[in-house]
């Protein structure tokens, strides 16, 4: 799922001016064969199939045929909105509410088929450092390289989300937390190996993470909050190791 393959489908139908008609050739195109169907399917005799008759079935063909071309071109756009709706702003995987509603989704499975799923909670590192230095489009360039990493790095079940300015989650499907740990120090390792090319400077992304394997008994505000308190104990415990080491 990752986004649910979030990408802005385009949407080419264009309506016609109302009131036109579709033309026959791209509705239904008047066939002696399509008629002879339509009046077997309407059970009309072939001794009432006068002109009119004949008229009256070509012109309900063609209503039909623009009819199921209506259908069809809005059924591209609700697909379209609702996939405007989910996306976040900037880069191109779920946002806050359609992420936190997969996460509800997430943990109903585990409670239902008792299959635990691990939740990844990643917070960009010196974003504030990142935009004053190199300027805002900079630290946009940061997130969509974490995008970026995470949706080629995780399986196609799995969604990405940005949970707001440089957080992000990542749920793992059917993953247990030792499965989970792994994962999320090999996310954390493929963020930070590449520097991010910027006008003529090179800028090194950091990112601390913490994860929550989810029981099935928790809402999604639960989780999150266990995921964020999980990445702060491993941020502020490596930062107090290595004063100890410093010393």
């Amino acid at each position: 799922m990752k986004t649910e393959e979030i990408r802005a489908s385009r949407v080419d139908l264009a309506d016609p001016p109302v009131g036109t008609s579709l033309p026959a050739t791209s509705a239904a195109p008047e066939s002696s064969c399509q008629v002879q169907n339509s009046t077997s399917l309407m059970r009309i005799p072939e001794a009432e199939l006068t002109p009119k008759v004949r008229l009256a079935i070509i012109t309900l063909m063609e209503e039909v045929a623009w009819l199921r071309h209506e259908l069809t071109g809005s059924r591209g756009r609700i697909e379209h909105l609702e996939c405007l709706a989910d996306q976040d702003s900037l880069v191109p995987v779920y946002n806050r509410r359609a992420f936190l509603r997969e996460l509800t989704r997430a943990i109903s499975m585990t409670e239902r088929y008792s299959a635990p799923s691990t939740l990844l909670y990643f917070d960009v590192d010196n974003m504030k450092h990142i935009n004053d230095t190199y300027g805002h489009p900079a630290g946009d360039a940061a997130l969509r390289h974490v995008a970026k990493t995470l949706i080629e790095q995780v399986r196609d079940s799995d969604v990405v989300g940005r949970l707001g300015g440089d957080e992000f989650g990542v749920i793992l499907y059917q993953t247990d937390g030792a499965v989970g740990q792994r994962k999320l120090g090999q996310l954390a390792h493929e963020i930070g190996k590449q520097l991010i090319q910027f006008n003529d400077h090179e800028v090194a992304v950091g990112v601390s993470y913490g994860e929550y394997t989810l029981c099935g008994t928790e809402d999604a505000g639960q989780a999150l909050a266990e995921a964020d308190k999980n990445m702060y104990e491993k941020k502020h415990g490596s930062g107090r190791k290595a004063n100890v080491l410093q010393q």
